[in-house]
């Protein structure tokens, strides 16, 4: 027999495979925190539309330029961004054991 090759005993054992942690059952998917966030981020984008609501005209003949103002192009829709990255954020932390 040659020096370089090994034999099938001398191998090591093969290390356990480790195995995905476990849920138990009748825990929540998130942790107190998470659920926290997305109320946060559920009431940032609530805000941004209700901010966005109005400034139409009763009369379809007059122009309301209360339509363009910096709460309905600017304010609302920050808002409703940064709820939408909250959520996202809420999602993706990982609750504390």
């Amino acid at each position: 027999m040659d020096k370089n090759k090994k034999s099938f005993a001398a191998k090591k054992p093969a290390e356990p495979a480790k195995s995905a942690p476990t849920v138990k059952i009748g825990e929540f998917a998130f942790g107190k925190e998470n659920y926290r966030l997305m109320l946060i981020g559920l009431f940032f984008i609530t805000i941004g539309f209700l901010l966005m609501i109005g400034g139409g005209s009763d009369d379809p003949k007059v122009f309301n330029y209360e339509l363009f103002s910096f709460r309905r192009i600017t304010l609302a829709p920050i808002l409703i961004l940064a709820g939408y990255v909250i959520e996202i954020f809420a999602i993706m932390k990982k609750p504390k054991d």
